[in-house]
C-alpha cells in the first residue's frame, strides 16, 4: 500500500504521542488507534498501516540477541547489558545464544545493528581484505 506523505507524516506524529520516555505506552497507542478508527478521517487506514509499522520497527528494535561462543556467566551477562542499555535505552528483550562457530569474543544483535567482536568475525574480515 501506497501511503501518501500527509498521512506517514501524521501516523509519525500520532505514533510520537504514544511515546513515554522514550518507550511506546500500549496503553495511548490503544486510545490513539480507537479515536482514528471512530472517527475516520481522511486517510485514515493508511495511517493506521504506517502507525502498526512504526510500532513494529520499534518494538524490533528491542530484541537483543547475544551470541558467544561459551555460556557466559552472569557478571558479564549484566556487564554487557549495562553497556547496551547506555546506548539502546533500557527495556530491551535479550536473548543468550551459544554459538561454538565463533571461537570467541561476542556477536550482539540489537534490531538491525550487528556488533561483531568474535575471532571468527575478525578471521572473516581479514580473509576478504586479501
Amino acid at each position: 500500500m501506497k501511503i501518501s506523505k500527509v498521512a506517514a507524516s501524521n501516523a509519525r506524529r500520532l505514533f510520537g504521542l504514544c511515546m513515554v520516555g522514550g518507550r511506546l505506552d500500549e496503553s495511548r497507542m490503544r486510545t490513539v488507534v480507537s479515536k482514528l478508527v471512530e472517527e475516520k478521517p481522511r486517510d485514515y487506514r493508511a495511517i493506521l498501516v504506517a502507525i502498526q509499522r512504526l510500532a513494529r520497527l520499534d518494538a524490533d528494535r528491542r530484541n537483543v540477541v547475544i551470541e558467544s561462543a561459551v555460556p557466559l556467566d552472569e557478571a558479564s551477562r549484566q556487564r554487557v547489558v549495562a553497556g547496551l542499555a547506555k546506548d539502546y535505552g533500557t527495556g530491551l528483550n535479550v536473548e543468550y545464544k551459544v554459538e561454538p562457530k565463533l571461537l570467541g569474543g561476542l556477536r550482539i544483535r540489537v534490531g538491525n545493528d550487528v556488533l561483531d567482536g568474535s575471532v571468527q568475525g575478525r578471521l572473516d574480515r581479514l580473509a576478504r581484505a586479501f
